[in-house]
């Protein structure tokens, strides 16, 4: 008796639903999505690109800054994600996938899940927490214009393996010395443990190992340009990854999301968004947003001061 009662307390929709909004909720949300308005409580779906590769710029000063170029390759969302957790809090999700690819090399269940969709199979499906007022409708193809230049994101990608390294690549030891009674041991790592106490080596002892080949966020990069007709977000600085990989974009989670709300907080309005930035598209970027945009869309330069000027 008692296990039935507790069985009637619980909630009945405690599993994970993907809710489609393709039929049902395409016009309202596409009829609100024009109205709606960015707030700092509110955390936006990220994109997936592809890196492919690195060039230089120079702003209006002459200043030359390295940059990653980041390509949107037919980006569309597939699912809303909703979710019930034990503490009766609700988790929400925007499913992204990008990349087609052919059908024939495509697994049945996931022909299906695209089809359910109304998108073409894709490469790499991959989901961003959101805010509950976030949620995008099914279908929609996002644009280099869901990023405004000025803003800050960061950038999710495996790093490139290196294989079994020793300690000098891997943790910048400096080695040992070139004369002096070292024979044959220049590069190596030294004394790694105790002989009798502790007799052991500590747990995260630096030594030889596999380096690269892991999950790296490079945070608050800084958006410098975007490319409405290529698709194309220019990024300041490196990204993890090799030339043409998949990597995840969003909204910086530190500069961007932690700054907004915590400024909010306290008042001071005219910080909520980095210098020049007025306002983000919300929910999302989408294809029908960068047709009303310039083709390329640049960031002002945060030098005040050109750099082949003499400081008086």
């Amino acid at each position: 008796m008692f296990r039935v009662q507790t069985l009637a307390r619980r909630p009945l929709y405690t599993c994970r639903t993907i809710h489609q909004s393709t039929v049902t909720n395409a016009v309202p949300e596409s009829s609100t999505s024009s109205v709606a308005k960015w707030s700092p409580k509110s955390i936006r779906t990220g994109v997936i690109a592809r890196k492919r590769g690195m060039t230089a710029m120079w702003d209006e000063h002459g200043a030359r800054l390295p940059v990653t170029v980041l390509q949107l390759e037919n980006c569309q969302v597939t699912a809303n994600v909703t979710t019930l957790r034990k503490d009766n809090s609700e988790y929400h999700a925007v499913q992204v996938a990008a990349s087609d690819r052919p059908l024939k090399t495509t697994t049945r269940q996931m022909i299906g899940h695209f089809k359910k969709a109304g998108v073409p199979p894709k490469r790499i499906v991959k989901e961003f927490p959101v805010t509950a007022d976030a949620h995008v409708p099914v279908g929609t193809t996002l644009s280099a214009a869901h990023f405004v230049p000025g803003q800050f994101v960061d950038v999710v990608a495996n790093s490139i393996g290196k294989g079994f390294q020793g300690v000098m690549k891997r943790w910048n030891f400096k080695g040992l010395r070139a004369s002096h009674g070292v024979s044959v041991s220049h590069r190596s790592g030294g004394a790694t443990g105790g002989h009798q106490d502790p007799g052991r080596i500590w747990p995260g002892k630096k030594m030889a190992g596999r380096m690269g080949g892991k999950r790296i966020t490079a945070q608050n990069l800084h958006v410098v340009r975007i490319d409405n007709t290529l698709n194309l977000v220019f990024v300041r600085g490196c990204v993890p990854g090799v030339d043409d990989a998949h990597v995840l974009i969003r909204d910086a989670k530190k500069k961007m999301v932690a700054s907004a709300q915590h400024n909010q907080a306290k008042g001071l309005y005219e910080k909520v968004l980095p210098k020049g930035v007025l306002d983000l598209p919300f929910p999302a970027g989408t294809e029908e947003l960068a047709k009303t945009l310039p083709s390329i869309v640049v960031a002002p330069a945060k030098r005040t001061t050109s750099p082949f000027i003499p400081r008086e």
